[in-house]
């Protein structure tokens, strides 16, 4: 089960296929997301409810301008930005537009880091084959020397199921929880623009 050649084939392939298809910048952000599949993100819908709910009520006590003491301790940059813009006195409508277009411009580059995955399922597969004829010419050269001939067929056979198994238990499932998670984020923000506009229109 364990053939480094197999191995470099088929994941040196798949990335290198991605990145070919991909930018840098996209690829390292998507590594980077790849944690998010097995973590719990630490914001949730409740969380920026409640947080949203405290400076509803921060505002009406002390005025919109209370809010500027709490901007630095706001880890969230979304939230942050709307609420920068609502202590300097944004039109409400006005701070809609600069808020939606800033959270379609994330949702469209976010959209491509499961679609790298997607991609990076669809190439391993395909690699692995690759590996697996690899494999067999390497047989067909030592047809004389029968230890070559099983050494070979391993190779084959074990480059294969690297791809199929990487492609179906790895990469295309991180690519559907990770969507779920950019939703999930996208859901998050809807809420805060609604939320920071409420508080701007008292």
């Amino acid at each position: 089960m364990l053939q480094p050649t197999a191995a470099m084939i088929v994941f040196g392939g798949t990335l290198g296929a991605v990145l070919i298809q991909y930018p840098m910048a996209v690829a390292l952000g998507a590594f980077r997301r790849l944690a998010q599949v097995f973590v719990e993100p630490t914001e949730n819908a409740r969380s920026t409810v409640q947080l949203l709910v405290k400076y509803a009520n921060l505002a009406r006590r002390e005025g919109i301008i209370s809010l500027d003491k709490e901007l630095p301790t706001i880890h969230e940059p979304f939230l942050r930005r709307a609420l920068m813009l609502a202590v300097d006195g944004t039109d409400p409508e006005e701070l809609r537009k600069i808020m939606e277009l800033e959270l379609l411009n994330k949702e469209e580059q976010e959209e491509k880091i499961p679609q790298l995955f997607e991609s990076a399922g669809g190439f391993s597969p395909t690699i692995g084959i690759i590996g697996a004829v690899l494999g067999l010419i390497q047989v067909m050269q030592h047809l004389d020397k029968i230890d070559e001939v099983g050494k070979g067929i391993a190779v084959a056979f074990v480059a294969t199921l690297y791809g199929v198994g990487a492609a179906n238990l790895v990469l295309l499932p991180a690519a559907g929880k990770l969507r779920i998670r950019i939703r999930e984020e996208q859901i998050i923000r809807e809420m805060t623009i609604e939320g920071v506009i409420s508080i701007l229109e008292g």
